[in-house]
This record gives C-alpha cells, structure tokens and sequence, in this order.
C-alpha cells in the first residue's frame, strides 16, 4: 500500500454541549417557580432533579438508546491505554448500542443550594465540585466508536467525541478500499486522496446533528413545554448548544 503519513491527520472530533439558560442561577429559579410550582430550590430539589438524569440516562429501558450487556463500571482508564481498555466492549457490539458506562468521580462547575430550608429560603450559585460523571461509549450506526460525557447536574455541561478513523474505516471499507488501521491512526491506505476526500466530506452541521442525538437520547428532565415554552421571568426555551 502507498500511503504518506502527512497525508491524512487522524484526529478526535470533540463536541461540548452546553444549556445557556442555566449558566446563571436566576434561569433555573424560574424555571422551577413557573413550570413546577417549586420556590426556593432545595438542594433537595436538585438532587431529585441529578437523580432523574441518572435514572434516564443509565435505565436499559430507556427506549433512545440499545444496549449491548448495560455493563456499568467504576474505573479510570489506565494512562496511554484508553483504546485497548475499551476494546473487548465493542467486540461484536451491534449497531446504535451503548457498550460501556464508565462512572467516575471527577472536578466540574454544577449549581448548589445554600440556604436555611426551616425558613423556606434559600439561593443558589455555581461552585467547583467533585461528583459522579457518566461516561457512555457507542458503537454508532455510522460513525463508529463514539464517546459521551454526561454530568448529571445543573447546569449540565456534556462532551461528545468522535474518533474520526473510525468513520473513515468504516466508509472507506464500504467502497472497497483496503487499509491498515491502528487504534488512534491509519499506518496505509491504497487510496489516499480519497480518504482526504471522505475526511474533507464532513461538515459542522453533519458533526452538531449526531452530537445532539445522542446527548438528547441520554437526558430527559425536562418535558416538552419545559423546553418549548419560554418561562415568565426569562422569556428563553430551554435550548442544547453544541460547539466544537
């Protein structure tokens, strides 16, 4: 096989999904008295609202999702083998299925509630916490192995990633061409200029339309008017940004 390593970059894609509704503590405050007759926000609130995400987001049942085993571990990749961890879980693994959820302990900004819940008062405000991340990793349809982060928390800060040799191989296979492939890269392909081709193929809203997929098939808190309508006090619908 002819291939010139400069050729072709592999690379991961990464998405991070944000609510920029919530990104300030008044939203969400009206969100809760307008649509759910909930004032002040208990930290007791939060944590039922943290439990229906991870309830949706883990449950086999959930119908946005197929699942493979619902296999559920709690464990850091080890350093420099985050591929070859991973790797017996998508073995076989059939199209759309969740094969892993990584559950991990790790840093990031969600919103507390600080008040005195005898006398019915409170506020909230944006603090840096340690709390349970979910990690979900997809064997998609056509893109191949993908990855999503899920925090279960206001505001609710989400990553998706894509291994971009992946939906090459994939693509490059259904036409026929023979490669060599790695876990993270290609090592030769007989048809270079059209694996450039492919990877020049995709677009950004190609890219944001499987991100927000999957990130709405893994969240569910808000119903249908909570995300339409907007609310009195901020007059905003409750929107999922995805940037690169």
């Amino acid at each position: 096989m002819a291939f010139d390593s400069d050729t072709i970059a592999s690379t991961r894609i990464l998405l991070n999904g944000v609510i920029p509704l919530f990104q300030q503590p008044e939203p969400v405050v009206g969100l809760f008295g307008t649509y759910r007759n909930q004032y002040p926000v208990t930290p007791d609130v939060l944590r039922d609202v943290a439990q229906q995400v991870q309830n949706g987001a883990t449950n086999p049942t959930n119908r946005s999702t197929k699942w493979n085993h619902g296999t559920m571990e709690r464990w850091k990749l080890p350093k420099g083998e985050g591929g070859q961890a991973v790797e017996p879980y998508f073995r076989r693994a059939q199209p759309d299925q969740v094969v892993l959820i990584r559950k991990a302990r790790e840093p990031t900004r969600v919103l507390t509630a600080i008040g005195n819940k005898k006398d019915n008062r409170g506020r909230l405000q944006l603090a840096q916490r340690r709390v349970v991340q979910y990690n979900f990793y997809v064997h998609h349809r056509n893109g191949g192995r993908i990855f999503v982060r899920i925090q279960p928390y206001f505001p609710f800060p989400a990553r998706f990633c894509r291994n971009q040799h992946h939906w090459l191989a994939r693509h490059l296979r259904q036409e026929g061409i023979d490669l060599r492939q790695t876990t993270h890269a290609f090592l030769g392909c007989r048809h270079p200029q059209r694996m450039e081709e492919l990877a020049d193929s995709q677009t950004p809203p190609d890219l944001l339309l499987c991100g927000r997929k999957r990130l709405n098939g893994f969240t569910s808190v808000f119903t249908e008017k909570e995300g339409r309508q907007p609310a009195k006090e901020n007059q905003t619908p409750v929107p999922l940004c995805i940037s690169a």
